[in-house]
């Protein structure tokens, strides 16, 4: 019954798409990355309602003004940044941890490629990270949450097919860690 266990991730995040759509975008981010005042007090006021949100907008609006002048960095300038290498380092730690999740044993593969599909998988990981930052300014938090969940959603059909089929045909045992691989991409990129 694991692939039952599996498939209850997809409908936690069907839930959670469903009810996403109803929820306010991020007012730091509409404030200091869209610069949009308007949207900023109308999400604070559906999030507080009438309450005192006004001092949060206050703080945040301080925040503004002190990182007016901070310009936003892409992927390359953090990578240059020394004073982020201790986070990297932990960032990177955790993806090479990735090797012992287990995800690769799902695809019922021969024993000898296991390795290599547990090197993709945190290849996988780190290509979402990379990805995800140089968008998420672009995009917004709520466009990635939605497309990764429905991404997400689709892989997880998809991947239940292919291993429920994997007996009959071999070749949809590759198939199955492909998806694994675009599950841990659409997971990093979106949720």
């Amino acid at each position: 019954m694991w692939n039952v266990l599996l498939s209850f991730s997809g409908l936690v995040a069907f839930i959670q798409l469903l009810f996403l759509p109803f929820f306010p975008e991020s007012p730091p981010y509409l404030l200091l990355q869209k610069e949009d005042k308007a949207g900023c007090l109308k999400a604070m006021k559906q999030l507080w309602g009438e309450g005192n949100y006004h001092t949060e907008f206050d703080d945040l609006m301080k925040e503004k003004a002190i990182t007016k002048g901070t310009k936003i960095m892409n992927v390359l300038e953090v990578l240059r940044e020394r004073s982020v290498y201790p986070q990297l380092c932990t960032m990177l730690l955790l993806l090479l941890s990735l090797q012992l999740c287990g995800l690769s044993a799902t695809a019922n593969l021969q024993e000898s490629i296991i390795p290599y599909v547990s090197l993709g998988v945190s290849i996988s990981e780190l290509i979402s990270i990379i990805f995800c930052s140089s968008i998420i300014d672009r995009f917004g938090r709520r466009m990635l949450l939605c497309g990764g969940y429905l991404l997400m959603a689709l892989i997880l059909v998809l991947l239940e097919m292919s291993l429920l089929l994997s007996d009959r045909f071999l070749w949809l045992r590759y198939c199955s860690v492909i998806l694994i691989f675009l599950f841990i991409i659409a997971y990093g990129i979106g949720p």
